[in-house]
């Protein structure tokens, strides 16, 4: 154990160790990155959390930055759940749930809750969170706010953001703070507090009075549903209140340590309506999204040919209960969830008529049996994202969103992009808020597929910019999309919400790099091989 391991654990309750073991393992996430860190911590509770984070914060103060990054189950792919000083691991004791309100519709947990168990929680009450991520097995609620994670219901939704009402927060000098809104009384009383976090309120509240102008340059700039990129300096000042919540969220553990997370929860309906549409042509894209958006679809996803063809490669079984066309150009798996049968048949028939008129091939899935095969159909992405040989499937721009009615332009460059590279364009995502995700097989060993991951991110980004989109919609950027970020909101609103960061965490100790890596830095960190086998317990999922 090194000193540092040894100082810490004769000062708080949970484990820390220094073995290279641990080390290895906790140097990677689901990222293409690589960052051996000191020591692990197991905090078993909160003031565990401030105690490491205040040890820090001196050490800092004496001229030696050990910086602090959280993690869940590392199932993140920017870079941002790996550093080189102490990594706080979440999942192993600070993982209750800390209370459930089934009148008021409000839960509160710690971050290393499991996502999927606090959804089968829910359920039993007639109740879920609805933006779950495809990794809801094994990511964690703590992971899910600082990703600002959305899923395959957030068409109807929304995105985390929607949904967290108010944060425990630990600061970088280990003060503890609650977020929510305040009214111009509470925020004067939090100004006039001669702590960090006082500081904290003077501050950002003088820079969006400042900046005031650079706000909404920075809206217009992006058209597309969902962005992670940066920081929400868009919704601290809202209706007449005042709330850092909005901060924190999709902040990457780059402000505060988040130790417990208020939010609300929705109305859960099991019997749903599904429906598999394919679309023999790119146009046909553009022509169904608007009418199907118009009835409130809680489900949306696609799932390319390219992407069927590899699937039937690599596993045919996988699609032999399904009859679908396997030649066609798109597939969208379409719900609905309203409360009443009589309103998805409405809406299923609405549909089936649009999908006639467009020439293409349809199938409506009610009971729980065919929805099932539908299931399997969907998530037949995960066999992409096992390893083949030396060339892995490789998270490169996997998160983009662009503006719905953008999304089949967008595709098209996609496709030029990955011909160029002589790559097949297997995609799959989110059809309804514009999302797309790709995984790629490269060999990071290899100087070419390292040429082609560049190639494929920069015109990738510079296409969904153009198009008014955002090169992350929950992934983050952390430290994979960081130099890219500036892109997104402009140069002045990127510099702004960099400013944020200095106020939060003075001295540089929270996840230094992550969302302000160079594309040096990357090149650095970049492994060597990419692998997925710390989610080997599940099949791994984008």
């Amino acid at each position: 154990m090194n000193k540092i391991a040894h100082y810490l654990q004769g000062h708080i309750a949970g484990e820390v160790t220094s073995n290279p073991d641990a080390r290895r393992y906790f140097a990677h996430d689901a990222s293409i990155l690589e960052i051996v860190p000191t020591a692990i911590v197991y905090p078993r509770n909160e003031n565990d959390v401030r105690k490491s984070i205040r040890f820090a914060w001196q050490l800092a103060g004496r001229g030696r930055k050990l910086p602090i990054t959280p993690r869940g189950m590392g199932s993140g792919t920017s870079g941002s759940a790996i550093g080189s000083g102490i990594v706080l691991v979440f999942p192993a004791h600070m993982n209750k749930v800390v209370s459930l309100d089934t009148k008021k519709r409000t839960m509160s947990a710690q971050p290393g809750a499991n996502f999927g168990a606090l959804l089968q929680m829910l359920q039993t009450h007639g109740l879920f969170l609805p933006p779950y991520p495809a990794s809801k097995d094994y990511a964690t609620i703590g992971g899910a706010v600082a990703n600002n994670a959305i899923g395959e219901k957030s068409v109807k939704y929304g995105a985390m953001a929607d949904f967290v009402q108010s944060l425990r927060v630990v600061l970088s000098n280990g003060e503890l703070i609650e977020t929510g809104p305040l009214s111009q009384k509470e925020l004067s009383h939090k100004m006039g507090l001669q702590t960090l976090e006082g500081e904290i309120y003077r501050l950002i509240d003088a820079l969006l009075e400042e900046n005031a102008h650079l706000l909404p340059v920075g809206r217009e700039r992006l058209k597309a549903r969902f962005s992670s990129i940066g920081y929400n300096i868009f919704d601290v000042k809202k209706n007449g209140q005042f709330d850092l919540t909005p901060l924190f969220t999709g902040s990457l553990g780059t402000l505060g340590v988040i130790t417990e997370v208020t939010f609300r929860v929705a109305p859960h309906h099991p019997r749903t309506t599904q429906m598999l549409v394919s679309l023999e042509e790119l146009e046909d894209l553009g022509d169904i999204l608007p009418s199907l958006l118009d009835l409130k679809p809680s489900m949306a996803d696609m799932l390319s040919r390219a992407a069927v063809q590899q699937i039937l490669e690599l596993n045919p079984n996988q699609l032999s209960d399904l009859s679908m066309p396997h030649e066609a150009f798109m597939h969208l798996f379409i719900e609905f969830d309203d409360s009443k049968e009589a309103d998805r048949k409405k809406k299923v028939k609405h549909l089936q008529k649009i999908v006639d008129g467009l020439g293409a091939w349809s199938e409506v899935y009610e009971d729980l049996q065919s929805q099932e095969r539908l299931r399997k159909l969907s998530g037949s992405v995960a066999i992409l994202l096992q390893p083949q040989g030396p060339a892995v499937a490789t998270p490169i721009a996997e998160d983009i969103s662009v503006p719905v009615d953008k999304l089949a332009d967008f595709l098209k460059k996609i496709q030029l992009v990955y011909r160029e590279v002589g790559l097949p364009p297997a995609l799959w995502g989110q059809a309804g808020i514009g999302v797309v995700r790709m995984w790629p097989a490269l060999d990071l060993g290899q100087t070419g597929d390292r040429q082609k991951l560049f190639k494929i991110q920069g015109s990738l980004y510079a296409a969904a910019v153009r198009h008014g989109g955002s090169i992350s919609a929950s992934a983050g950027d952390g430290r994979v999309r960081a130099p890219y970020s500036p892109m997104v909101y402009g140069p002045e609103v990127h510099a702004l919400m960099l400013s944020v960061k200095k106020i939060f965490d003075p001295r540089g100790i929270l996840n230094p790099g992550v969302k302000t890596a160079s594309t040096e830095e990357i090149k650095v960190l970049m492994r060597s091989s990419y692998s997925l086998s710390n989610f080997y317990d599940y099949l791994p999922r984008s």
